[in-house]
């Protein structure tokens, strides 16, 4: 199902429309057999792209998915890995962390990503994402990390996530090469990036975004707060009309941004990473799709 990878950027690279998101891996507790199951599940429906981070985990998930390239280094030329970095937690693995805090210094972005790579059994990632900003940013100096790291290869392509549209192009307006994205939270429930500049900015530039809680962590299917209940029953209603179930009715209506994003399935059961790959076939009809934006604001459009 290679017709699933698209460009993120004109000049970056391709990913599977739908990324699986490997945030909570350490949860699922697969044995390594059930792991590579999972994985070549995914990519036989064409989900090819697999969304990391140093931290997810408290810093396990990368090396789980690891000991799978060790075992199956075949699978690496077939896939492509994101992980992220710039946060640090508290954690006894890094003790000499004692808050929470981030770090976007070129040391610390390049030793976070020599990591990343002792860790996925790799030596190369297909995006690199600066997680989120930080206040103490110099963009000279994380673009020097980011500028070393793709001139050394070991980094193909870069970007950020959960940056302002500002914040964005001031990294960018000191890089070499450009930022191919901004993952970016995205949802029924959270739709700033389509009001606050994000996604006029991305398609500006032809610039793909990902989107990490498509579905609300899951709150837009069993929260009570009043927008998630006034969203839930207009998709039900399309659901029906559409012969789809709710959660692919949800990604049908992102998909259909002009700005294209890619979403991001943080689960570990592969039937919804099948259905989420058939929300790809929904076509929403636009009175449709306004009836669920008119569901998130409450009120009709002015």
């Amino acid at each position: 199902m290679s017709h699933l990878k698209e460009p993120l950027h004109p000049e970056g690279p391709k990913l599977s429309r739908i990324v699986a998101g490997m945030w909570r891996l350490d949860e699922w507790s697969y044995t390594q057999k059930e792991l590579i199951g999972w994985i070549e599940k995914c990519m036989d429906f064409g989900v090819t792209s697999f969304d990391h981070a140093d931290i997810y985990g408290d810093y396990r998930c990368e090396s789980l998915f690891g000991a799978v390239l060790k075992e199956k280094p075949g699978l690496r030329g077939q896939i492509e890995l994101v992980s992220k970095c710039g946060i640090c937690l508290i954690s006894n693995k890094k003790p000499f962390h004692k808050i929470t805090h981030y770090n976007t210094t070129a040391d610390h972005i390049i030793s976070s990503v020599q990591q990343s790579l002792e860790n996925l059994n790799t030596d190369y990632l297909d995006l690199l994402l600066i997680h989120r900003p930080s206040p103490l940013m110099d963009a000279d100096e994380t673009a020097a990390g980011l500028n070393r790291l793709i001139r050394s290869e070991i980094v193909r392509n870069v970007g950020v996530s959960n940056f302002t549209p500002s914040q964005f192009n001031l990294l960018q307006s000191r890089l070499d090469r450009p930022l191919v994205t901004n993952q970016v939270e995205f949802s029924l429930l959270h739709a700033d990036p389509v009001y606050d500049g994000t996604f006029d900015q991305m398609q500006t530039h032809r610039i793909r975004p990902i989107v990490w809680s498509p579905f609300g962590g899951g709150r837009l299917f069993s929260s009570d707060e009043t927008r998630a209940v006034r969203v839930r029953k207009v998709l039900n209603k399309l659901a029906v009309k559409y012969q789809a179930d709710i959660d692919q009715i949800a990604l049908a209506w992102l998909l259909t941004f002009p700005s294209r994003p890619f979403p991001v399935l943080g689960t570990g059961k592969i039937e919804r990473i099948e259905k989420a790959v058939g929300a790809l076939e929904i076509d929403l009809e636009r009175q449709d799709w306004f009836a669920l934006l008119e569901a998130y604001h409450g009120e009709p459009v002015p």
